[in-house]
Protein backbone atom coordinates (compact mmCIF):
# COMPACT_ATOMS: atom_id res chain seq x y z
CA UNK A 1 0.00 0.00 0.00
CA UNK A 2 1.39 3.52 -1.30
CA UNK A 3 1.42 5.91 1.83
CA UNK A 4 -0.49 8.48 -0.17
CA UNK A 5 -3.55 7.07 -2.58
CA UNK A 6 -4.73 8.11 -5.72
CA UNK A 7 -7.99 9.49 -4.13
CA UNK A 8 -9.13 10.80 -7.77
CA UNK A 9 -10.10 7.02 -8.33
CA UNK A 10 -13.20 6.26 -7.48
CA UNK A 11 -14.28 3.34 -4.73
CA UNK A 12 -16.92 0.46 -4.24
CA UNK A 13 -19.73 3.03 -3.43
CA UNK A 14 -21.90 2.54 -0.40
CA UNK A 15 -24.81 0.26 -0.60
CA UNK A 16 -28.11 1.83 -0.61
CA UNK A 17 -29.45 -0.34 1.68
CA UNK A 18 -26.96 -0.34 4.42
CA UNK A 19 -28.42 -0.27 7.68
CA UNK A 20 -28.56 3.35 9.42
CA UNK A 21 -26.80 3.91 12.55
CA UNK A 22 -28.78 4.07 15.77
CA UNK A 23 -28.83 7.92 16.65
CA UNK A 24 -27.24 7.22 19.94
CA UNK A 25 -24.20 5.85 17.79
CA UNK A 26 -24.16 8.19 14.92
CA UNK A 27 -24.66 11.16 17.93
CA UNK A 28 -21.24 10.37 19.06
CA UNK A 29 -19.41 9.97 16.19
CA UNK A 30 -20.60 13.55 14.78
CA UNK A 31 -19.12 15.03 17.86
CA UNK A 32 -16.18 13.33 17.66
CA UNK A 33 -16.04 14.30 13.92
CA UNK A 34 -16.77 17.87 14.97
CA UNK A 35 -15.17 18.22 18.25
CA UNK A 36 -12.95 21.11 17.58
CA UNK A 37 -15.92 23.06 15.48
CA UNK A 38 -18.45 22.36 18.38
CA UNK A 39 -15.55 24.27 20.36
CA UNK A 40 -15.85 27.48 18.11
CA UNK A 41 -19.40 27.39 18.02
CA UNK A 42 -19.26 27.14 21.99
CA UNK A 43 -16.90 30.28 21.98
CA UNK A 44 -19.06 32.13 19.42
CA UNK A 45 -21.91 31.26 22.46
CA UNK A 46 -19.64 32.85 25.19
CA UNK A 47 -18.95 35.72 23.01
CA UNK A 48 -22.34 36.63 22.86
CA UNK A 49 -21.99 37.30 26.16
CA UNK A 50 -18.92 40.06 25.85
CA UNK A 51 -21.39 43.23 26.37
CA UNK A 52 -22.63 41.81 29.68
CA UNK A 53 -19.10 41.61 30.78
CA UNK A 54 -18.08 44.88 29.61
CA UNK A 55 -21.54 46.54 31.22
CA UNK A 56 -20.70 44.32 34.64
CA UNK A 57 -16.98 46.25 34.58
CA UNK A 58 -17.84 49.41 33.61
CA UNK A 59 -20.32 49.35 36.76
CA UNK A 60 -17.97 48.10 38.88
CA UNK A 61 -15.03 50.60 38.24
CA UNK A 62 -16.66 53.37 37.61
CA UNK A 63 -20.07 53.72 39.55
CA UNK A 64 -18.78 55.60 42.12
CA UNK A 65 -16.49 58.51 40.48
CA UNK A 66 -19.01 58.96 36.95
CA UNK A 67 -22.68 57.32 38.22
CA UNK A 68 -24.64 58.44 35.00
CA UNK A 69 -22.26 57.67 32.69
CA UNK A 70 -21.27 54.98 33.59
CA UNK A 71 -24.90 53.84 33.95
CA UNK A 72 -25.35 54.80 30.57
CA UNK A 73 -22.85 53.27 29.10
CA UNK A 74 -23.70 49.67 30.94
CA UNK A 75 -27.19 50.37 29.51
CA UNK A 76 -26.18 50.55 26.45
CA UNK A 77 -24.33 47.35 26.78
CA UNK A 78 -27.13 45.37 28.19
CA UNK A 79 -29.10 46.84 25.14
CA UNK A 80 -26.77 45.77 22.78
CA UNK A 81 -26.60 41.84 24.63
CA UNK A 82 -30.53 41.90 24.12
CA UNK A 83 -30.63 42.98 20.62
CA UNK A 84 -27.78 40.28 19.12
CA UNK A 85 -28.31 37.85 21.62
CA UNK A 86 -31.47 35.69 19.66
CA UNK A 87 -29.62 36.47 16.17
CA UNK A 88 -26.05 35.00 18.15
CA UNK A 89 -28.31 31.71 18.72
CA UNK A 90 -29.79 31.35 15.27
CA UNK A 91 -25.94 31.98 13.60
CA UNK A 92 -24.93 29.08 15.71
CA UNK A 93 -27.94 27.13 15.53
CA UNK A 94 -27.51 26.62 11.48
CA UNK A 95 -24.24 25.82 11.84
CA UNK A 96 -25.37 23.20 14.35
CA UNK A 97 -28.02 22.08 12.05
CA UNK A 98 -26.00 21.72 9.02
CA UNK A 99 -23.65 19.60 11.37
CA UNK A 100 -26.77 17.37 12.22
CA UNK A 101 -27.59 16.86 8.27
CA UNK A 102 -23.92 16.32 7.63
CA UNK A 103 -23.81 19.53 5.34
CA UNK A 104 -20.64 20.67 4.30
CA UNK A 105 -20.34 24.63 6.36
CA UNK A 106 -17.96 27.49 6.34
CA UNK A 107 -18.66 28.76 9.63
CA UNK A 108 -18.22 32.12 9.97
CA UNK A 109 -19.93 32.95 6.34
CA UNK A 110 -22.90 31.12 7.40
CA UNK A 111 -22.80 32.44 10.81
CA UNK A 112 -22.74 36.21 9.40
CA UNK A 113 -24.92 35.21 6.53
CA UNK A 114 -28.22 33.93 9.42
CA UNK A 115 -27.88 36.86 11.92
CA UNK A 116 -28.50 39.21 8.97
CA UNK A 117 -31.60 37.17 7.13
CA UNK A 118 -32.86 36.03 10.53
CA UNK A 119 -32.82 39.10 12.75
CA UNK A 120 -36.00 40.09 12.10
CA UNK A 121 -37.19 36.75 13.92
CA UNK A 122 -34.12 35.76 15.65
CA UNK A 123 -34.01 39.33 17.75
CA UNK A 124 -37.74 39.05 19.34
CA UNK A 125 -37.13 35.55 20.22
CA UNK A 126 -33.73 36.29 21.81
CA UNK A 127 -35.56 38.86 23.97
CA UNK A 128 -38.53 36.49 25.24
CA UNK A 129 -35.93 34.14 26.34
CA UNK A 130 -34.10 36.83 28.43
CA UNK A 131 -37.27 38.19 29.95
CA UNK A 132 -38.55 34.69 31.01
CA UNK A 133 -34.60 33.96 32.27
CA UNK A 134 -34.82 36.97 34.49
CA UNK A 135 -38.28 36.33 35.77
CA UNK A 136 -36.89 32.44 37.06
CA UNK A 137 -34.11 34.21 38.65
CA UNK A 138 -36.03 37.23 40.41
CA UNK A 139 -39.00 33.99 41.41
CA UNK A 140 -36.33 32.07 43.45
CA UNK A 141 -34.90 35.15 44.93
CA UNK A 142 -38.26 37.29 45.44
CA UNK A 143 -40.91 34.41 46.54
CA UNK A 144 -39.10 32.22 49.25
CA UNK A 145 -37.97 35.42 51.03
CA UNK A 146 -41.74 36.77 50.80
CA UNK A 147 -42.86 33.30 51.90
CA UNK A 148 -40.12 33.74 55.13
CA UNK A 149 -41.50 36.85 55.50
CA UNK A 150 -45.46 35.81 55.72
CA UNK A 151 -44.41 32.49 58.20
CA UNK A 152 -42.37 35.00 60.55
CA UNK A 153 -45.56 37.08 60.52
CA UNK A 154 -47.72 34.19 61.01
CA UNK A 155 -50.69 36.05 58.89
CA UNK A 156 -50.79 32.58 56.77
CA UNK A 157 -51.56 32.91 53.34
CA UNK A 158 -48.22 31.96 51.71
CA UNK A 159 -50.08 29.32 49.05
CA UNK A 160 -50.80 31.96 47.11
CA UNK A 161 -46.90 32.79 46.14
CA UNK A 162 -46.47 28.76 45.96
CA UNK A 163 -49.11 28.60 43.21
CA UNK A 164 -47.58 31.49 41.70
CA UNK A 165 -43.78 29.81 41.89
CA UNK A 166 -44.84 26.96 40.40
CA UNK A 167 -46.37 29.20 38.09
CA UNK A 168 -43.79 30.66 36.56
CA UNK A 169 -40.98 27.65 36.41
CA UNK A 170 -44.10 25.86 34.73
CA UNK A 171 -43.99 28.44 31.80
CA UNK A 172 -40.22 29.08 31.72
CA UNK A 173 -40.30 25.51 30.91
CA UNK A 174 -42.86 25.10 28.41
CA UNK A 175 -41.33 28.47 26.91
CA UNK A 176 -37.66 26.59 27.09
CA UNK A 177 -39.09 23.86 25.23
CA UNK A 178 -40.07 26.05 22.76
CA UNK A 179 -37.06 28.02 22.32
CA UNK A 180 -35.65 24.64 21.00
CA UNK A 181 -37.82 24.47 18.51
CA UNK A 182 -38.17 28.18 17.48
CA UNK A 183 -34.68 28.77 16.34
CA UNK A 184 -34.34 25.96 14.23
CA UNK A 185 -37.54 26.67 12.57
CA UNK A 186 -36.38 30.21 11.69
CA UNK A 187 -33.50 29.00 10.42
CA UNK A 188 -35.49 26.14 8.28
CA UNK A 189 -38.52 27.82 6.94
CA UNK A 190 -40.00 30.81 6.04
CA UNK A 191 -42.85 30.62 8.11
CA UNK A 192 -43.78 34.33 9.90
CA UNK A 193 -42.86 34.72 13.41
CA UNK A 194 -46.72 34.39 14.62
CA UNK A 195 -46.36 30.41 12.94
CA UNK A 196 -43.34 29.57 14.47
CA UNK A 197 -44.29 30.36 17.81
CA UNK A 198 -47.47 28.12 17.26
CA UNK A 199 -45.60 25.36 15.61
CA UNK A 200 -43.23 25.44 18.72
CA UNK A 201 -45.85 25.30 21.49
CA UNK A 202 -47.49 22.32 19.36
CA UNK A 203 -43.96 20.47 19.01
CA UNK A 204 -43.58 20.76 22.82
CA UNK A 205 -46.32 18.72 23.47
CA UNK A 206 -46.41 16.46 20.03
CA UNK A 207 -42.49 14.99 21.11
CA UNK A 208 -42.89 15.75 24.94
CA UNK A 209 -41.33 12.66 25.43
CA UNK A 210 -37.88 13.12 23.55
CA UNK A 211 -38.19 17.08 24.65
CA UNK A 212 -38.37 15.75 28.07
CA UNK A 213 -35.25 13.62 28.03
CA UNK A 214 -33.37 16.92 26.12
CA UNK A 215 -34.53 19.26 28.74
CA UNK A 216 -33.39 16.65 31.46
CA UNK A 217 -29.55 16.31 29.90
CA UNK A 218 -29.83 20.24 29.42
CA UNK A 219 -30.39 20.85 33.24
CA UNK A 220 -27.59 18.04 34.19
CA UNK A 221 -24.94 19.38 32.31
CA UNK A 222 -25.71 22.75 32.75
CA UNK A 223 -26.36 22.98 36.06
CA UNK A 224 -23.20 20.48 36.90
CA UNK A 225 -21.16 23.06 35.66
CA UNK A 226 -23.13 25.83 37.27
CA UNK A 227 -22.20 24.17 40.19
CA UNK A 228 -18.59 23.59 39.92
CA UNK A 229 -18.18 27.02 38.90
CA UNK A 230 -19.87 27.96 42.58
CA UNK A 231 -16.92 26.04 43.49
CA UNK A 232 -13.79 26.43 41.56
CA UNK A 233 -14.82 29.87 39.98
CA UNK A 234 -11.53 30.93 38.84
CA UNK A 235 -11.07 27.68 36.97
CA UNK A 236 -14.31 27.11 35.68
CA UNK A 237 -14.70 30.59 34.01
CA UNK A 238 -12.18 29.60 31.45
CA UNK A 239 -13.91 26.44 30.97
CA UNK A 240 -17.27 28.11 30.18
CA UNK A 241 -15.47 29.82 26.92
CA UNK A 242 -15.31 26.09 26.01
CA UNK A 243 -17.48 23.73 27.42
CA UNK A 244 -20.66 22.93 27.52
CA UNK A 245 -22.81 24.73 25.71
CA UNK A 246 -21.84 24.57 22.53
CA UNK A 247 -22.48 20.27 23.04
CA UNK A 248 -25.56 20.69 24.66
CA UNK A 249 -26.80 22.93 21.88
CA UNK A 250 -25.55 20.44 19.65
CA UNK A 251 -27.68 18.04 21.53
CA UNK A 252 -30.76 19.90 21.42
CA UNK A 253 -30.46 20.77 17.61
CA UNK A 254 -29.78 16.73 16.94
CA UNK A 255 -33.14 15.91 18.95
CA UNK A 256 -35.43 18.30 18.25
CA UNK A 257 -34.80 18.77 14.15
CA UNK A 258 -35.83 15.50 13.20
CA UNK A 259 -39.37 16.21 14.97
CA UNK A 260 -39.39 19.07 12.55
CA UNK A 261 -38.61 17.21 9.85
CA UNK A 262 -41.23 15.22 10.15
CA UNK A 263 -44.34 17.26 11.62
CA UNK A 264 -43.47 20.50 9.67
CA UNK A 265 -41.33 19.97 6.48
CA UNK A 266 -41.58 16.92 5.09
CA UNK A 267 -45.61 17.07 5.06
CA UNK A 268 -45.43 20.40 3.53
CA UNK A 269 -43.35 18.90 0.18
CA UNK A 270 -46.13 16.16 0.89
CA UNK A 271 -49.18 18.35 -0.07
CA UNK A 272 -47.62 19.70 -2.85
CA UNK A 273 -46.93 16.48 -4.23
CA UNK A 274 -42.83 16.90 -3.97
CA UNK A 275 -40.05 14.99 -2.14
CA UNK A 276 -38.30 16.85 0.90
CA UNK A 277 -34.90 17.46 -0.30
CA UNK A 278 -33.76 16.52 3.14
CA UNK A 279 -35.68 13.10 2.99
CA UNK A 280 -34.12 10.41 3.46
CA UNK A 281 -35.59 6.79 1.28
CA UNK A 282 -34.67 3.96 2.23
CA UNK A 283 -36.54 1.99 -0.50
CA UNK A 284 -38.45 3.06 -3.92
CA UNK A 285 -41.37 2.02 -4.98
CA UNK A 286 -42.30 0.12 -7.90
CA UNK A 287 -39.81 -1.29 -10.65
CA UNK A 288 -36.36 0.30 -10.84
CA UNK A 289 -34.90 0.51 -14.47
CA UNK A 290 -31.53 0.42 -13.35
CA UNK A 291 -30.14 -1.92 -10.55
CA UNK A 292 -28.38 -0.45 -7.18
CA UNK A 293 -25.13 -1.66 -7.19
CA UNK A 294 -23.70 0.65 -4.55
CA UNK A 295 -20.83 -1.62 -2.60
CA UNK A 296 -20.01 -3.96 -5.87
CA UNK A 297 -19.25 -1.85 -8.88
CA UNK A 298 -15.84 -2.36 -10.33
CA UNK A 299 -13.64 0.32 -9.22
CA UNK A 300 -13.19 3.19 -12.20
CA UNK A 301 -10.36 5.58 -13.25
CA UNK A 302 -10.28 9.56 -13.20
CA UNK A 303 -11.28 11.09 -16.04
CA UNK A 304 -8.24 12.35 -17.95
CA UNK A 305 -7.07 15.96 -17.00
CA UNK A 306 -9.19 18.63 -19.08
CA UNK A 307 -11.88 16.41 -19.76
CA UNK A 308 -13.68 17.03 -16.52
CA UNK A 309 -17.51 16.06 -16.64
CA UNK A 310 -20.00 18.79 -16.03
CA UNK A 311 -21.68 19.00 -12.61
CA UNK A 312 -25.11 17.94 -12.11
CA UNK A 313 -27.48 20.77 -11.92
CA UNK A 314 -28.83 20.63 -8.41
CA UNK A 315 -32.30 23.09 -7.50
CA UNK A 316 -31.89 24.89 -4.78
CA UNK A 317 -34.19 23.71 -1.75
CA UNK A 318 -36.96 25.74 -0.63
CA UNK A 319 -37.22 26.70 3.29
CA UNK A 320 -40.79 25.60 3.20
CA UNK A 321 -42.70 24.60 6.14
CA UNK A 322 -46.27 23.23 7.47
CA UNK A 323 -48.33 25.01 9.91
CA UNK A 324 -49.48 22.40 12.63
CA UNK A 325 -53.28 23.04 13.29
Amino acid sequence: MSLFQNYEKSGAGIAKNAPEKKPFFRYWELVFNKFWKIIEINMLMAAAFLPLILAAVVIYYFIQDYTGTAMLIAAGFVVLFAVCFGSVIAGCTKILRNFTLEKPTFMMDTFFKTFRSCFRQACPMGIIDLVMAASVASSFYVYPKIIAQIREAGSGGESIYYVLFVLTLSIAIVVTLMSFYAYLMIVSTDLSMKNILKNSLALSFIALKKNAVTLLITILVMGGFALLTWLFPYIMAIFWVFLPTGFVAFMIVFNCYPVIQKYVINPYYEQRGEVSPEQKFSSNEGENLFEDMGGQETPSEAPAQGKASKPESTSKAHKKGKIIS
